[in-house]
């Protein structure tokens, strides 16, 4: 996205380019019409006498057989080409339909994730540089919600939509009237009869002849008339009205969504103050290690059961530039392993891009490869390759194991490793909000802090997988940006450093 954003600039300029060379066109025409307006206006008022003079005669059949012709050329030359020719070549970089789609969907996912107004949102009123959204763009968020049958952001949107539309803002592509009519029917799939039959009316009041409104009133107010003698007859019989709703968030596939956005957001974090009295920092040399006897690293306890650390100043600013670069051109999709299939596919829950790096390509990932196996005492010969992740527009990994469980047989198959004995994550920028680390399972939230790498062990002693360290990667609120300009994406998120510790393929 960031590769986009300069895209945009360079068709601006090539626009800007085309509208200078349309503006000195019509100046040339301009000047070429008031010299003959005076010109015809001489020659008219005394057409014989003007023509008597030999060299007006000369410069008249002159102007008829061939200045007019190039006048002519002059007006049909196209100065479109340019900008054309380089609109026609960016394109192809462009976002299509599906990726609208998903920035509007992530956009909602941030909403709900961060418990967001509306109203906020639209009016920019977000930390950092934020824009604000249009009718026309409230009104498009809407209709994507729309599409995915989901009605409590469809009718947020439409209602932002439209409260904007109200205080006087001007509207491209969208009126009031198709506001009201999403509006209106998603309040009623919502089960709110009263509030669609209201909106329904005011529809109705703006244009008297829509077919679908006049038909919604009359279905409303019947469904109202039964539901009210319903609730009277309830009333009689001394019983109490407990009319279903659909209202609010469409139901969801993930059990611990709430404690999942709760966490991060910060919220329901389970250490005790006992506990936390517990967590030290220290200085760690790994059984005096001869890399870290003289200089050991700095060890942070994030968390107690399990246990999970945190080692500062892990990687230089230019060790992480270097795995960005080499990381950039690789950035694809990332993939999840299927349970079933032991193949890697996308997921919907996992919306980030990833590239993997080998240590025979670049001294810096040796190096880094050489020092975590230094700090974790494990073999990193049967680590997988280092993955870099780049989250970008509400990007999110939703919780996870990152083993394979019992009745995951070939979840590495195609790995050609073993189990996942740990996991070593290293933190490549700095987030200014969200883009936590969160354990749903035990409530607990390691927050990213650029050079930081934190470490758990997904595996028991034993081999038994860990259940506690299900967790999730939270989707970036605001956040600063890669700022390689050659990046493909943008991002206000962070850069994950992932290396699984892998059991020998049997």
């Amino acid at each position: 996205m960031t590769d986009l954003l300069f895209t945009e600039k360079d068709l601006v300029t090539s626009l800007k380019d085309y509208i200078k060379a349309e503006e000195s066109k019509l100046e040339q025409i301009k000047k070429w019409a008031e010299r003959l307006d005076v010109l015809s206006v001489t020659a008219t008022q005394d057409p014989e006498g003007f023509l008597g003079h030999p060299v007006n005669a000369f410069k008249l059949m002159k102007r008829l057989n061939t200045e007019w012709g190039e006048l002519e050329s002059l007006v049909l030359t196209d100065m479109s080409d340019g900008f054309i020719s380089n609109l026609t070549i960016q394109r192809q970089h462009f976002p299509n339909d599906d990726d609208q789609t998903g920035a509007a969907k992530a956009l909602m996912r941030l909403q709900d994730t961060y418990q967001l107004d509306t109203k906020d949102i639209s009016t920019g009123e977000l930390p950092g540089e934020t824009s604000s959204l249009t009718v026309d763009d409230c009104y498009d968020l809407g209709r994507v919600a729309y599409s995915e049958a989901d009605y409590y952001h469809t009718e947020l949107w439409m209602a932002q939509a439209l409260q904007q539309l109200d205080q006087g803002e001007e509207a491209a592509a969208v009126d009031a009237v198709t506001l009201l009519d999403y509006l209106s029917y998603s309040i009623y799939q919502q089960g709110e009869l009263e509030r669609a039959l209201a909106h329904t009316k005011r529809l109705l009041s703006l244009d008297p002849d829509h077919q679908r409104a006049n038909g919604n009133l009359k279905y409303f107010e019947y469904q109202l008339s039964k539901q009210k003698k319903a609730e009277g007859e309830k009333t009689q019989d001394g019983g109490r009205e407990r009319r279903s709703t659909s209202k609010g968030r469409p139901a969801d596939y993930l059990p611990e969504r709430k404690k999942y956005e709760q966490l991060c957001r910060g919220e329901g974090i389970k250490m005790t103050p006992l506990r936390a009295s517990r967590l030290f920092c220290r200085y760690y040399d790994n059984n005096r290690h001869p890399m870290f006897v003289i200089g050991p690293v700095k060890e942070e306890d994030e968390w107690d059961r399990p246990r999970i650390v945190r080692y500062h100043s892990i990687v230089s600013d230019k060790e992480i530039e270097k795995v960005k670069e080499l990381a950039k051109p690789r950035l694809r999709r990332a993939t999840v392993h299927d349970p079933q299939t032991g193949k890697l596919t996308t997921a919907h829950y996992r919306v980030s891009k990833s590239a993997w790096l080998a240590a025979y390509e670049h001294p810096v990932v040796d190096k880094i490869n050489q020092r975590i196996q230094d700090i974790t005492g494990l073999d990193v010969s049967t680590a997988e390759e280092l993955q870099v992740a780049n989250y970008g527009v509400g990007g999110q990994y939703e919780p996870h194991f990152d083993f394979g469980r019992k009745d995951e047989p070939d979840a590495f198959k195609e790995l050609g490793t073993g189990n996942r004995i740990a996991t070593w994550l290293l933190y490549m920028s700095d987030v200014a909000s969200g883009g936590a680390t969160v354990f749903t399972d035990v409530g607990a939230a390691v927050w990213p802090k650029k050079g930081t790498a934190v470490f758990w062990y997904n595996l028991h002693a034993n081999g038994e997988g860990d259940y506690r360290t299900r967790h999730a990667a939270c989707p970036v609120l605001v956040g600063n940006k890669w700022e390689n300009r050659a990046d493909a994406e943008r991002h206000k998120g962070f850069l994950k450093h992932c290396v699984y510790f892998c059991a020998p393929g049997v």
